[in-house]
């Protein structure tokens, strides 16, 4: 299939290497052609634009990226689908694609158009619930008519998308099982394909550690053989929740006085070191640093166990946490809590961690007391866990099944 990618971020951000190259070269050398779209940071795309531009060339895909615009707020967004439509009906005229992919709900305002005018066939990649993420994240504030209105109008076109799009993906089951309860989306149950976000488990493997680096980290860090290490991975950013991580960390260490938290992450250290210090935490126990990619397998090494706490809210139904099969694959049992995409049917599912079910002492002391079984785990069980849900080679094979069953529904009718 000859298809026209789009995504609203830009293939030099990190989402970009991570979760959205990987995939579409898998999918180029199953004989697929890509011509993406994506839109660009210019610092991030000055720095990073000859490494990318050498990947996509040479797998052969084409690539198209576009400035992003962030200020004003919504009108930098409508100048941006311009922009974008503009962009994908002068390469439609050239290319005449098969299939229009789009990433999230901004760059699916200009695909359903392009399905509408052309019979491209339609490729509605949602991940999350966007309109509900943007207010669950206090990003749109509902009593702000002009956000109200944006909501009202992304709700009306998710509706649309679903309903009209050839095949749609959702990252979780839950996702896909609350669309296919909605009453007001016609030709229920519409065509959906669960495909989490996936994890490199080639890199995020025990044979990427560095025995060198590891060493010199022990030793810059301050870390013994007698310390137990819980590791969080990744900003602490809207949807994580560092308070009520740093209250599970008071508790474990009651039971571990010898812990440290260590956080893997680029984030200033005072974000985390203030509320820590509030909570009464020494920063003897708490380790920040950051790390290259490369760098992420030996600093999760270092680690017993992992964490992660995140806003359990009526959109993360539809989130998929990409930490989570980085975790695993390193055969880190995990700690997380219940309520956030399909986290609890998958720890249940594959026994590699523990649900914390309320943010309180008593859970996090009901948790903390299963530690010691958790550290029983065999690396195998995690690993097989994180091969199960999150595997990067599976994640491209389902995305070539919707591919292939649009292709066996008969031809796409260009004009």
């Amino acid at each position: 299939m000859n298809v026209l990618y789009l995504l609203y971020d830009g293939l030099t951000d990190s989402l970009g290497r991570s979760q959205v190259l990987p995939y579409i070269l898998g999918l180029q050398k199953l004989g697929h052609s890509f011509t993406i779209v994506s839109f660009e940071k210019a610092e991030r795309y000055n720095r990073d634009q000859k490494n990318i531009q050498e990947i996509v060339d040479a797998a052969g895909v084409k690539w198209v990226p576009l400035k992003y615009t962030a200020n004003p707020p919504v009108l930098s967004t409508v100048y941006d689908v311009y922009q974008l439509r503009k962009t994908a009906e002068t390469l439609h005229s050239s290319n005449l694609f098969d299939i229009v992919h789009c990433r999230s709900y901004i760059t699916s305002l200009v695909g359903l158009g392009m399905k509408r005018k052309h019979g491209v066939r339609f490729v509605f990649d949602m991940r999350a619930f966007y309109a509900d993420e943007r207010v669950d994240g206090k990003l749109w504030d509902l009593k702000n008519p002009v956000f109200k209105t944006v909501y009202k109008f992304f709700k009306r076109k998710e509706i649309e998308f679903l309903t009209e799009a050839d095949h749609s993906i959702s990252l979780t089951e839950k996702g896909k099982d609350i669309i296919h309860a909605w009453k007001n989306v016609s030709r229920q149950p519409v065509p959906i394909e669960v495909i989490p976000c996936c994890a490199d488990l080639d890199h995020f493997h025990p044979s990427k550690i560095n025995a060198t680096l590891q060493s010199e980290l022990k030793s810059k860090l301050s870390l013994s053989d007698n310390d137990f290490v819980i590791t969080y991975l990744g900003s602490i950013g809207t949807w994580y929740l560092l308070d009520e991580m740093l209250d599970f960390f008071k508790v474990l260490m009651k039971k571990k006085p010898n812990a440290k938290f260590l956080f893997i992450t680029t984030d200033e250290p005072s974000t985390i070191l203030k509320p820590a210090q509030s909570k009464g935490i020494s920063e003897e126990n708490l380790i920040i640093a950051p790390a290259k990619r490369e760098e992420v397998p030996t600093f999760l090494s270092l680690a017993d166990a992992a964490i992660f706490f995140i806003q359990p809210v009526f959109s993360k139904s539809g989130s998929s946490p990409t930490k989570h099969g980085e975790m695993l694959g390193m055969g880190l049992p995990v700690i997380a809590n219940s309520g956030v995409g399909d986290i609890d049917s998958i720890i249940q599912d594959t026994n590699s961690g523990i649900l914390v079910n309320k943010f309180s002492t008593e859970a996090y002391q009901k948790a903390v007391d299963q530690i010691d079984d958790l550290l029983n785990i065999p690396v195998e069980t995690l690993q097989a866990a994180a091969k199960k849900y999150y595997s990067l080679e599976e994640g491209v094979k389902r995305y070539n099944v919707v591919y292939e069953r649009i292709c066996a529904s008969g031809d796409t009718s260009h004009s």
